[in-house]
């Protein structure tokens, strides 16, 4: 143990070097992480328990993933309680950093992925050498952009029906969108509230014919068609109701909402690959079937910049142990 804590230490010291701008860093890690998600620190904290004291960029701005925008997080296992998001995020880096990973906040703007040694360079114009690298840089909510949106988010407004869809029993629903999430969603919200109400763009669904015969067959949900949310209003703590417009006949009616949930898609952050790796038409990048090796060896991905399904913590939470097994069982085969 002494002599892995030491090993710990030293790797930590020789990282902790701070390059000026445009420098490139001497030290060759085995692994670096990119993304401070519950994807980013979980990979982080395996393999700091298997001795390769990893380097995880966290973000300049952000470090956390959603999870630090999120209040009350009540699924996650192992807090019966519940857990605020922001304290479950910083739990999870003090554990990364017990074992040795070496956090930099800073974020990746250029890589060059393809030779047997990684190099990525960051928005303050370092460059990290690197054995193998994951990316769990996750996805971002795409937002309406309207008034009140910002103001009441997370007090009533909302991007994920499983986490919060439980805080609006029996209330006024709202679900934005017309795509599969939205239709899932609105079943799913259509347990708690006192009633669903669907608000689409069109008058034809992107999603599949089996969810919209669903939830046109569920009495709990309404919709409301060839509309678009304009505005959320509260009372200055909490959304009380939407503002909806009809695209045909230009009316604006007032709808009452405690929770607005907005389902129009998720970005996922990975533009800043360039296409180095294999993504898909989204932008999400490709795995090879139930591992998290992507289209380059040494190179993975977890999490949501991975996963257009489940997008859930635990979820992104245990693709980062995947893709840290993935890099171990690659770098003992070097």
């Amino acid at each position: 143990m002494e002599n892995f804590e030491n090993l710990i230490s030293l790797n930590h010291k020789t990282s902790k070097a701070s390059p000026t701008r445009g420098e490139t860093e001497t030290h060759l890690y085995d692994a670096v992480v990119i993304g401070s998600g519950p994807a980013g620190y979980t990979a982080a904290l395996y393999l700091g328990r298997a001795g390769y004291a990893p380097l995880l960029i966290a973000g300049a701005l952000t470090p956390g993933g959603q999870l630090v925008n999120t209040t009350e997080v009540e699924n996650f296992p192992g807090f019966p309680e519940g857990i605020l998001g922001p304290d479950l995020m910083e739990n999870m880096r003090k554990q990364a950093e017990k074992f040795g990973t070496i956090l930099v906040y800073d974020d990746v703007t250029e890589t060059d992925l393809s030779g047997t040694i990684k190099t990525l360079t960051t928005d303050s114009g370092t460059v990290y050498r690197t054995r193998t690298v994951i990316i769990a840089t996750g996805s971002s909510y795409r937002k309406l952009g309207i008034p009140g949106e910002e103001q009441y988010s997370g007090r009533g407004v909302s991007y994920c029906a499983t986490c919060d869809g439980f805080f609006f029993k029996d209330k006024p629903i709202v679900v934005v969108g017309g795509g599969d999430t939205a239709l899932t969603d609105a079943l799913f919200l259509s347990r708690f509230g006192s009633s669903v109400t669907l608000i689409h763009r069109r008058d034809t669904f992107r999603g599949s014919q089996i969810l919209v015969e669903r939830a046109q067959k569920n009495p709990r949900i309404t919709f409301v068609l060839n509309s678009t949310v304009s505005e959320v209003k509260g009372d200055g703590t909490a959304a009380q109701s939407v503002i909806v417009h009809n695209t045909q006949s230009g009316k604006d009616t007032e709808l009452a909402a405690k929770g607005v949930f907005i389902a129009i898609g998720y970005t996922p952050q990975t533009k800043f690959l360039d296409n180095n790796l294999s993504l898909d038409d989204d932008g999400y990048i490709l795995v090879d079937g139930e591992t998290t090796k992507t289209s380059i060896p040494g190179v993975f991905a977890a999490g949501d910049a991975a996963d257009r399904i489940y997008r859930q913590a635990i979820s992104a939470a245990g693709m980062g142990c995947r893709a840290a097994l993935d890099a171990q069982s690659y770098l003992e085969n070097l």
